[in-house]
């Protein structure tokens, strides 16, 4: 309405202008005199600029005329459609200025502005491959989802913009939320174009989340193929689509497909935690201890983890703490420096009732790097030395406040999760997580420091690492009794 109303009053101004310049013309003074062969001729100001006009117009017939002879000259010597391209010539310029136009308006944020002339370029040209895909665009970028929609249809019905088309409705149904539509118009997309690396990766994050692990691995398979993956990225991916697809298994019930699917990620990936963790139960079930500590170590020498630990625990769980500690020296002997390999040679010297050894285990990192495990640590030691209540309270305190140490996070939102995952649950990054100290500011305990004398005095010595291994299980335990001074 409001675009009709400006052409209007600039009608109306151009009607006023000309008007008001013909009336001055018709009052001025002065005439012209053009003397041809002796014949002289006497115009009014007026009469010479209409006459001018006239002669410009009659310049521009001629050019077209002889145009129109050339087209008609070529017609005679066999040239089909010469008279038919002179006549379409100008509504082509015409129709290609309003497409340039639109795209530049698409390019500038000016969403209607680029609708209007994707609408113009069509009268012109009636190329819809090329009007729609502007007009479509152009109605995204304007709000109005349902044109942008019915555009994106229209393309669905040429070869040539299906894919198009499909890529369109395919984001606009991501962008509602629609995930089940979405992954069947990126599997029809992923069809007509296997190479479209943006297709590929859509495919894979909803194959992904959908638990379809057999097909994203097919998908990852065919970015390999492509050339859009690093054959190392694509070995460590397909371990954990394949590890994923293990778990999946085992929750079906079927046993034996998921200990060889789960030694079969080990295998792909040795350094993936998950994979070296479920191999070695798959291993221990069948009975072979050997080759499960054989997993188990290999991924320790790449990166020391508590799940690796209890794993390796698992494998002789009656074992006596002598027997365990001299069998851990497999794992402790590497990486003697790491954190975790200090922290695993205290808990096993705690059991073993050793707590000098325990103590020189720890001390170094608890003063340089002190987390919530190290010093809960810290305090069973004390209680199993004998320390007194308020040296046990005083480690406790710490440890409420203290940073978790490693956990899992994600690479892209920084999101922290409890166990490991395939799939980011914050953001839906796919092999995103790393193990890794989390941000500072992230890893404050909950639970008073003042709650702590009812720990102490429920805990009898010596402690076992297992009643005080965690402070934030500390903080669960407290938050659950009662009075601290009932317990006194």
């Amino acid at each position: 309405m409001l675009w009709s109303l400006i052409k209007i009053l600039a009608f109306v101004a151009v009607v006023m202008a000309a008007t008001f310049g013909a009336t001055m013309l018709m009052d001025m003074d002065g005439s012209a005199t053009i003397d041809i062969g002796g014949q002289a001729a006497t115009f009014s100001v007026i009469e010479l600029v209409i006459g001018l006009i006239v002669l410009v117009a009659l310049i521009w017939l001629m050019f077209k005329l002889i145009g129109l002879a050339v087209a008609t000259f070529k017609f005679l010597n066999g040239d089909e459609t010469a008279i038919s391209r002179y006549f379409s010539r100008n509504r082509e310029r015409k129709g290609y200025e309003a497409l340039s136009e639109g795209m530049m308006a698409l390019a500038s944020g000016e969403g209607r502005l680029a609708m209007a002339k994707a609408n113009r370029a069509e009268k012109f040209l009636e190329r819809p491959e090329l009007t729609n895909l502007l007009t479509a665009q152009a109605a995204e970028l304007a709000g109005d989802r349902k044109t942008a929609e019915q555009t994106y249809r229209k393309l669905l019905e040429d070869d040539k913009t299906r894919f198009v088309g499909v890529r369109g409705i395919m984001k606009q149904k991501l962008e509602d939320g629609d995930t089940d539509t979405a992954l069947v118009l990126a599997e029809k997309a992923f069809a007509i174009k296997p190479k479209h690396v943006e297709t590929q990766d859509t495919l894979l994050r909803l194959q992904a989340e959908k638990s379809d692990w057999k097909g994203a691995r097919e998908t990852l398979t065919a970015k390999l193929k492509t050339g859009q993956l690093p054959r190392n990225i694509h070995k460590r991916r397909d371990a954990v689509l394949a590890l994923s697809e293990a778990k999946g298994i085992f929750e079906e019930g079927q046993t034996i497909e998921a200990q060889e699917a789960s030694i079969e990620a080990n295998r792909m990936s040795p350094d993936l935690i998950p994979a070296a963790v479920m191999a070695a139960q798959a291993y221990i079930e069948k009975g072979n201890a050997r080759a499960a500590s054989r997993v188990l170590k290999k991924a320790w020498d790449v990166a020391p983890h508590p799940d690796l630990a209890a794993a390796f625990a698992a494998i002789v769980p009656d074992e006596t703490p002598a027997a365990r500690l001299k069998r851990f020296r497999a794992l402790t002997k590497v990486h003697a420096n790491h954190a975790e390999t200090k922290m695993l040679l205290a808990e096993l010297h705690i059991a073993a009732e050793d707590f000098p050894e325990a103590r020189r285990a720890i001390s170094e990192l608890v003063a340089e790097q002190p987390t919530a495990r190290n010093l809960t640590l810290m305090a069973a030691i004390e209680r199993g030395e004998g320390a007194d209540d308020a040296v046990v309270r005083g480690w406790l305190a710490k440890a409420l406040t203290a940073t978790r140490g490693p956990q899992w996070i994600c690479d892209n939102c920084q999101h922290i999760h409890p166990v490991w995952a395939p799939i980011c649950g914050n953001c839906s990054g796919f092999d995103t997580l790393t193990w890794r100290e989390p941000p500072k500011g992230e890893v404050a305990m909950p639970a008073g420091v003042e709650m702590l004398p009812l720990i102490v005095g429920q805990v009898e010595a010596p402690v076992d690492v297992t009643d005080v291994v965690d402070a934030e299980i500390v903080g669960e335990e407290i938050a659950s009794e009662g009075d601290p001074e009932a317990t006194k």
